[in-house]
């Protein structure tokens, strides 16, 4: 015995070798990863699916139960734990027995609650498809449906995954799945409802669970960090928001692993290291390089980001979907903003960029970058086959349309490339280009001249050039010339809302007044000033009205179509066809254009007329 601890010494007999055991200290709860620890318990929890949870609320309330109900969505939507929620709301029972019948308001746990849900139940059987696919597996479930349950309400077959199920198991379910027994519940899920037999599908209620949202998704995260005593910057639950694309699964596995990455603080550095992502600033300033033509800014800016970490292809896949966010922000830019995924310098600048970028030029640049991912992805050097795909969209993302090449051919002999080509080819009037074009000939005269083409900016690389919408001095002389240019430049959006939304009251050069129509877009004025600003090179002034004005540009149009309808009604042929084909309407009116007899035909007798 050690004399001044007391412990039993190592040299007396009976202990040969051995040390005494200290009291064992009690076990660490095991960890349990956040997806299922924060896993929802009853419909409350169930974030983004308001429309099912109200759907069966009133089912519940109403008694109006199905005997099958079918959940689709993509992954880590909560297809799964919303089936066992159904089981658990079907089977909720009090042990006081207030809980009388099936519910959806479940206050605490019941006597099937914790059994359910961590899938020990015996009246509840959950079944994955995935590795049960033939038919032996669901005669299992045709033969014990036939017996009552155990200690629950109802029976209840969760079946995961159903689309694995082979065709003669799927056939050996109809008969049971239209007539169960009264005490029988079905609840399918799957992420391929289209592999799901339609005679499977008009015997099931069907949910289809959405994709949560990014606010949602955030604010949820943030919780969850609350909770979890974690530390996380906002840009980086954003970007966790949106590489999980609506999972919530996902999304609280990477929370996970970015809390494990940043030891308990998640930081937006952080989440970029462990995704393989680019800076989001970073990723703007590349775009706009890339548009603005400066070829050496843009591939220094990518070899940065790839020195840094970021890969090559998910560079691409930011590129395109800032791209997406500017086209965004010019044709919607109310719903784009709401977005709760984007950050002040996207907001920002993206909104800059929708105002001095067009969309043609957008649409380019989106084409070039979808193109060039997969071949980047597949690329033995991914770099290298990224800096190709910035060469075409330097180059390329705002060369002119064919009209507007030929237009140039015709009026100044060459094509002017965007601001960046350091020598812009001269194409030669019938050189290779035009004589590689069928018909050109026939097609220059058919199209009338429309306004004059601005020319781009001829600015050196080095210095930071505007973007490709600068434009020199153009008058014009009468509203319908500004609906032309509108319509010249590719302003689809703003043509409509010109021929709809304005009675013109005062027009001259500079200077516009009109009253908006009912229901027309209040920032009409704003809009058309600034376009007109970028695109005749000098201020204008477009102010609202309250004075009545002229009709729209649509109402006479309209009214000229009408006129024109009743015209023709009038007329005696006219007439004469209608009342022969009875239910006969006038579609259009056109107006037969003049021929000129050919030289070599005298012309009529007097007295003689064209039938």
């Amino acid at each position: 015995m050690d004399e001044t601890t007391g412990t039993p010494s190592t040299d007396e007999p009976g202990f040969p070798g051995l040390v005494a055991p200290a009291t064992p200290a009690p076990a660490a709860a095991p960890y349990r990863v956040l997806a299922r620890k924060y896993r929802p318990k009853d419909f409350e929890d169930l974030i983004g699916q308001g429309a099912m949870v109200r759907t069966l609320a009133n089912a519940f309330e109403a008694g109006r139960i199905p005997q099958a109900w079918m959940l689709t969505g993509v992954r880590g939507v909560g297809k799964t734990t919303t089936a066992r929620i159904l089981a658990r709301g079907l089977n909720y029972a009090l042990p006081d027995g207030s809980a009388a019948g099936p519910t959806i308001h479940m206050p605490g746990l019941g006597l099937h609650c914790a059994a359910i849900m961590e899938s020990r139940h015996i009246d509840v059987l959950e079944m994955d498809a995935a590795s049960h696919t033939g038919i032996d597996d669901v005669r299992q479930i045709i033969d014990g449906i036939r017996y009552a349950p155990v200690s629950a309400r109802y029976k209840v077959y969760i079946v995961d995954e159903v689309h694995m199920l082979s065709e003669k198991a799927f056939n050996a379910f109809l008969k049971t799945l239209e007539e169960p027994p009264p005490h029988a519940k079905f609840v399918f899920a799957t992420t391929e409802i289209r592999k799901v037999p339609v005679t499977i599908l008009s015997r099931c209620q069907r949910f289809d669970l959405r994709r949560v949202e990014a606010g949602t998704l955030i604010a949820h995260l943030q919780r969850i960090c609350v909770a979890e005593g974690v530390t996380a910057e906002p840009e980086a639950l954003a970007s966790i928001a949106r590489a999980a694309e609506g999972s919530v699964r996902d999304s609280l596995s990477l929370l996970d692993q970015a809390i494990a990455h940043g030891a308990g603080t998640v930081s937006t550095e952080t989440v970029r290291d462990m995704l393989g992502l680019a800076d989001r600033a970073r990723i703007i300033d590349l775009f706009e390089a890339a548009m603005r033509g400066d070829a050496p800014a843009a591939f220094a800016e990518l070899r940065a980001q790839h020195e840094a970490g970021a890969d090559p292809s998910v560079v691409l896949q930011d590129l395109a979907e800032f791209t997406h966010l500017v086209t965004r922000l010019k044709v919607a830019p109310d719903t784009a903003r709401a977005d709760g995924a984007l950050s002040e310098a996207e907001r920002g600048r993206g909104s800059d960029f929708a105002d001095r970028l067009s969309v043609r030029a957008l649409s380019r640049a989106w084409q070039i970058l979808l193109k060039a991912i997969p071949e980047v992805q597949a690329a033995p050097r991914p770099l290298a086959a990224a800096e190709m795909a910035l060469v075409r969209l330097i180059y390329a993302a705002d060369l002119p349309t064919p009209d507007e090449a030929l237009r140039q051919v015709r009026e100044g002999g060459g094509v002017t490339l965007p601001p960046g080509a350091r020598t812009p080819p001269v194409v030669p009037a019938g050189g290779p280009a035009l004589r590689a074009l069928p018909d050109s000939r026939p097609r220059l005269e058919a199209v009338p001249a429309p306004l004059p083409s601005p020319a781009a900016s001829q600015a050196p690389a080095a210095q930071a050039a505007p973007l490709p919408e600068a434009a020199p001095a153009l008058r014009l002389r009468r509203f319908e010339d500004v609906v032309a240019l509108a319509d010249a430049r590719r302003d689809i959006g703003l043509k409509a809302a010109l021929e709809r939304d304005v009675h013109l009251v005062r027009f001259e050069d500079g200077r516009i007044e009109f009253r908006l129509a009912e229901g027309g877009r209040p920032t009409l004025a704003n809009d058309l000033a600034r376009a007109l600003d970028l695109w005749t090179g000098r201020r204008w002034v477009v102010a609202l009205s309250k004075e009545t004005g002229e009709a729209t540009l649509a109402a006479r149009a309209k009214a000229e179509v009408e006129s024109r309808h009743q015209g023709a009604a009038a007329h005696p042929l006219v007439q004469a066809v209608l009342k022969n084909f009875p239910g006969a309407q006038i579609i259009d009116v056109r107006e037969k254009p003049a021929e000129t007899p050919p030289d070599d035909l005298a012309p009529p007798d007097e007295g003689e007329a064209d039938l």
